[in-house]
């Protein structure tokens, strides 16, 4: 009984952990579109480390739309790959807390 309880109570942590880490992915893609939407200073070194932290997060979603206006481009493309990430990251969560 006491291990079952100790496993349910790991698998509990690592699903919270779990979820956190995909909602600041999930954040940073956001933060990139709101940043660019307000048009912040692309030379500002938050911005360039925001869209740099984003860029690699995009699961090569960064691309799948082309719209000539580049607004519109980051929104289509990042929030597609922000989508994903919090689907993705609310399946792994229910997974995990089902296995316990």
């Amino acid at each position: 009984m006491v291990v079952g309880t100790s496993a349910r109570r790991g698998a509990g942590m690592v699903a919270t952990v779990l979820r956190i880490v995909g909602m600041v992915i999930v954040a940073f893609l956001v933060l990139h579109i709101v940043l660019t939407l307000l048009d912040a200073n692309p030379a500002n070194g938050l911005t360039q480390f925001v869209a740099d932290v984003a860029g690699r997060l995009t699961l090569g979603l960064d691309d799948l739309f082309l719209p000539a206006e580049p607004k519109l481009r980051v929104t289509l493309n990042y929030g597609v790959a922000a989508a994903i990430w919090w689907l993705i990251t609310a399946v792994v969560v229910r997974l995990v807390r089902r296995v316990s």
